[in-house]
Parts: C-alpha cells; sequence; structure tokens
C-alpha cells in the first residue's frame, strides 16, 4: 500500500506548479476553469487534485480517512439528532471526503459509481427476473425472498 501512496504522491504532487503558472497569469483562483456543468464526482475529484498541486491536500490517505469518520459521525449526530436541515450538508461532505479517500488510490469516483450502479442494477433486474418467473409481483414479495435472490446474482457475477 506505502507503493501505491508514494507513486500517487510523487506523480501528482506538487508538478513544476501549473496551478501558480496559471495564477501568475491572471487566473484569480486555482479552482477556475472546472466546468460547472462537471458530475458532482467528477467536479469534486478535479478540485481536490486542484488543491492537491498547491499543497491543500493531507500529507497521507490515513489522515484523509480520519476525515471521513469524522464527517460519518457528523452526520450520524445529524440524523441521531433529528436534523434534518442538516442531513444534506452532511451527507455531501462524507460523498467529498469519500471521493479526497479515492484520490490516494488513484480510483476515479464517477467511474467507481457508475460500476456499482451497472452492478445494482444487474442484480435487481434478476430478482424482477425470478419473481416474475414464480408469477409473484415485486410489491408482493418479502425482503428475505428478494435477498435471496440477490444473494443468487451476487454469485453469479
Amino acid at each position: 500500500m506505502f507503493l501505491v501512496i508514494q507513486k500517487w504522491t510523487e506523480k501528482n504532487r506538487f508538478p513544476e506548479n501549473w496551478e501558480n503558472i496559471k495564477l501568475k497569469e491572471g487566473k484569480k483562483s486555482t479552482l477556475d476553469g472546472l466546468p460547472a456543468h462537471l458530475p458532482a464526482l467528477i467536479r469534486a475529484q478535479r478540485m481536490q487534485e486542484k488543491a492537491a498541486n498547491v499543497g491543500f491536500d493531507w500529507p497521507e490517505w490515513k489522515l484523509a480517512w480520519e476525515k471521513l469518520d469524522e464527517e460519518l459521525q457528523e452526520f450520524r449526530q445529524a440524523l441521531e439528532g433529528n436534523k434534518p436541515e442538516e442531513l444534506a450538508d452532511e451527507f455531501g461532505d462524507v460523498l467529498f471526503s469519500l471521493v479526497n479517500v479515492s484520490r490516494y488510490f488513484e480510483l476515479n469516483a464517477e467511474d467507481s459509481l457508475r460500476k456499482t450502479n451497472a452492478k445494482f442494477e444487474h442484480r435487481f433486474r434478476y430478482i424482477e427476473m425470478k419473481l416474475k418467473e414464480k408469477e409473484k409481483a415485486l410489491k408482493d414479495a418479502t425482503l428475505e425472498e428478494m435477498d435471496v435472490f440477490w444473494n443468487e446474482a451476487k454469485k453469479q457475477a
């Protein structure tokens, strides 16, 4: 694991600082130039990469993980404290922190989520197919019945 972190650090951290060069050329912020229409996960990853390139980054993945744990705790506190107005903000912080952790392992958050979406879709469609074979409507199936088919689909992958 150290090799992965070392590889990421050497490759991506503090190159001939492109961001500083662009600031000298008139860019107002390191974050300028990021299209607003990017999917949120891609935008989060690109913002974090740009910030990391100018030194605003955790020195190792374990510290980023600690921040993720902190954000998860804050989300849980908002849930337990029945503070619905804070839930979206805290959940966003969790996602942002998770994207940050992914960067340390050269994972693309958007691609990872797409892959998981495809897995979920395949497994859920399998549940629907199996229930249809039993001539049972999805709404009439128990969670336990659906879980059996989910696990079957999982084993087939």
